[in-house]
């Protein structure tokens, strides 16, 4: 299956092919910053499965773990529309948001439920961790 994201002016697009390999929930602070939202939701694909389409701007930190994760976002209106975390090197985030697609494949697992917010409930997951996924 192809699907492709794009930023909210459409400069930044992102294609993929296939299915994702996982689709995450994150609640840590940081990703509430990114968002601005209350948790972010990306799928990840391999690196093989995506074409990255437009000029972005990017931003590294660390994540808690230590290890790197670096946004990338449009620089005319600011849509973080991928990502790449050194913990999944093989692989590229793609916000789903990005997506627009309402049908697109559901949350398997949720992490830094520990910075949750009380009223949000991911249904979807089948693993729940309170800090970030070990191993």
């Amino acid at each position: 299956m192809r699907r492709v994201a794009h930023c909210s002016c459409g400069a930044v697009r992102i294609a993929t092919a296939g299915s994702p390999s996982s689709v995450v929930a994150c609640h840590c602070i940081e990703c509430q910053r990114r968002t601005g939202s209350v948790f972010g939701v990306g799928a990840y694909f391999r690196t093989d499965q995506v074409t990255i389409y437009g000029d972005t701007r990017s931003y590294l930190r660390r994540g808690a773990s230590g290890a790197e994760f670096r946004s990338h976002f449009c620089p005319i209106c600011g849509s973080t529309v991928y990502w790449f975390a050194e913990k999944v090197p093989d692989h590229v985030g793609v916000a789903v948001g990005a997506f627009a697609d309402a049908a697109f494949p559901a949350p398997v697992r949720s992490v830094w439920e520990q910075s949750m917010h009380h009223w949000v409930c991911i249904d979807t997951a089948k693993q729940h961790y309170p800090t970030g996924r070990t191993g």
